[in-house]
């Protein structure tokens, strides 16, 4: 970034104070909030989200003007779902399910639905085989298995899995019979959400760069205690060790040795 574009200091110490009025102001509505109020809790939420965004602005302006950066990590707050709003007892709940997967072995998906067909020679769409295009290879094998199945056997299908999410939402009733069914996903109230479980290869490769962080600090650790015990030979055998072995060689090769006499030998 070139020197004009950077923020001066007086911005970055206002990004400052906007960051300690929001801290406050999160602070004042946790101490409101109560158990029965929900506006005190909508309120909680909104504080967050202030203290985030105050908190993502300075973390900015403080390295783009100093290069620096603050030991502060706030999950994104778009992403975040507000407090539960919904029923305390419900009646009713739906169950929310996105997977994607990625078609990485074609051949093997048509090969599976056309294998399917071969059972059933009714399944035929226009006088040709269901199966004869992929996204007919598709209608074929998520109608004759399960979600379920089809998850644990992705690789069978010539899929990949990508992220997953399922969301439990909270209801007063039932809907009536087709009620949503030409928009079932977008009556979604995030107030109504009970819970949520997400799957990700993002949190994967975040658990790979800590096991990584780990090995290394071993491997420093390892490296210390050879340094306190003495030199360490290649192999990982230290010093002492091998002049030993190197003892008890030179007695096996050693041709002076004399024969032990008979009439000292041991038991005699």
């Amino acid at each position: 970034m070139s020197d004009a574009a950077q923020p001066t200091a007086a911005e970055v110490r206002a990004a400052a104070e906007a960051v300690k009025t929001a801290l406050d102001h999160h602070l004042a509505a946790v101490e409101r909030r109560s158990e029965e109020d929900d506006q005190a809790d909508q309120a909680v939420y909104d504080a967050f989200n202030q203290l985030a965004a105050a908190a993502e602005v300075y973390d900015e302006l403080l390295y783009d003007r100093y290069d620096e950066v603050t030991p502060f990590e706030i999950p994104g707050a778009d992403d975040a779902l507000p407090p539960y709003a919904g029923p305390e007892e419900p009646n009713a709940l739906s169950v929310l399910i996105r997977r994607d997967y990625a078609v990485v072995e074609p051949q093997r998906l048509l090969a599976q639905a056309q294998r399917i067909e071969a059972v059933d020679q009714e399944d035929t769409i226009g006088g040709r085989d269901a199966s004869s295009t992929l996204h007919g290879a598709l209608g074929v094998l998520f109608g004759e298995y399960e979600p379920d199945e089809i998850a644990s056997r992705h690789k069978e299908f010539g899929l990949e899995e990508g992220d997953s999410t399922l969301w439990v939402t909270a209801a007063d009733e039932p809907a009536d019979p087709g009620e949503w069914l030409d928009a079932p996903f977008d009556q979604v109230e995030p107030q109504r959400v009970v819970c949520r479980f997400d799957v990700s290869s993002v949190f994967d490769d975040d658990s790979d760069a800590d096991d990584l962080e780990d090995e290394d600090d071993e491997d420093e650790a390892d490296d210390e205690v050879d340094d306190e015990g003495g030199a360490t030979a290649p192999g990982g055998r230290d010093r002492a060790g091998l002049d030993a072995l190197d003892a008890l060689d030179a007695l096996d090769e050693d041709e002076d040795l004399e024969p032990l006499d008979a009439d000292h030998a041991p038991g005699r």
